[in-house]
């Protein structure tokens, strides 16, 4: 069992990523009041919690809506504004927000409300008892597609057994991250970066949380089918060299059958005097080691992309705007 942390004179980070999020902000700042007021009531008015929005290049007025709020709210001790220069994406927002986090600990949460803000005490208590992260994990996903809940799986099967992470099934950015944790995941600056994959490398003592998750309060989705797919592609390309592996004993698996089947050729010829066809046996060798060959280019080329895009050294992000709130 962790050792259980004091409670008085904590300080919580709220770390909200956002992006044209201008609707959900006023229901977000309402649920958390009231979520806030609940738990201070019931035995812990020490408390204080302060809002990092990171804005990543929003086109709407989710910056001055936040701002406006922020300052006008009767339990959110200030906060910081983090504006990107342009849109990053969001794990260059977390990022960015986990940098310029100096609380005791941090809760990384939507804006839409399907990171339900009730659960903030329940992450709390855990945290307090000693576990260093907390992950909100979804009890189901019936209000997904079909092929969304297959992809899912599929996605997590093949991370599981390539990248051998505890990677926790479900589980979305929404969680808790006590100070080492923090530390810990800035320690890795990757510029290719999943960030489910370093909330399961960096280990320590993990608790995991379920809930269900409600629909959108306002506004839409930022993530489309291709947007998942090349989220997918990042984290089995950055924590995993098994496709490198396996394509190694698929070319391997290929030459003995090449060489079985061309031995077998030889042989009908020269003792049975069977002539063996030509033209199908070649389309076939020719059209099926030319594709083996061009995905073997491929994953190759994947590794390859991420190592020159490391090597660039880039920063992942750049703050056009940093004010803080108090």
């Amino acid at each position: 069992m962790p050792a259980a942390r004091r409670d008085s004179n904590k300080s919580i980070d709220l770390l909200v990523p956002c992006f044209n999020e201008e609707a959900s902000g006023p229901y977000l700042l309402q649920e958390l009041t009231a979520t806030i007021q609940d738990f201070r009531a019931n035995g812990h008015p020490d408390f204080r919690f302060r809002l990092i929005i990171v804005d990543d290049g929003s086109t709407d007025q989710t910056v001055q809506v936040f701002d406006d709020l922020i300052r006008k709210s009767i339990v959110i001790d200030g906060g910081k504004i983090i504006e990107l220069s342009r849109n990053f994406g969001k794990e260059a927002a977390i990022l960015a927000g986990l940098t310029n986090c100096d609380a005791d600990a941090c809760i990384i949460l939507d804006a839409d409300l399907q990171d339900p803000p009730s659960l903030i005490p329940i992450m709390i208590h855990e945290w307090l008892d000693g576990y260093q992260v907390v992950n909100a994990v979804r009890s189901d996903r019936s209000s997904d597609t079909v092929v969304k809940r297959m992809s899912s799986n599929a996605f997590y099967s093949v991370f599981l057994r390539l990248s051998k992470l505890q990677v926790q099934l479900n589980a979305s950015d929404y969680r808790l991250l006590d100070r080492m944790a923090i530390q810990a995941i800035l320690s890795c600056q990757e510029r290719v970066r999943f960030s489910k994959g370093f909330f399961a490398w960096i280990g320590f003592q993990q608790k995991n949380i379920t809930f269900s998750r409600p629909q959108r309060k306002a506004g839409f989705t930022k993530w489309n089918e291709w947007k998942l797919w090349n989220y997918a592609l990042d984290g089995i390309f950055s924590f995993s060299t098994a496709p490198l592996r396996v394509w190694s004993y698929v070319g391997l698996t290929v030459t003995i059958a090449a060489f079985v089947v061309g031995l077998m050729a030889v042989i009908r010829v020269i003792f049975f005097g069977i002539d063996v066809p030509g033209y199908a046996s070649i389309f076939f060798a020719v059209t099926m080691l030319g594709g083996l060959q061009l995905i073997g280019i491929g994953i190759l080329g994947e590794y390859i992309g991420r190592t020159f895009i490391e090597s660039k050294q880039r920063p992942l992000y750049v703050i056009k705007r940093l004010e803080d709130i108090s």
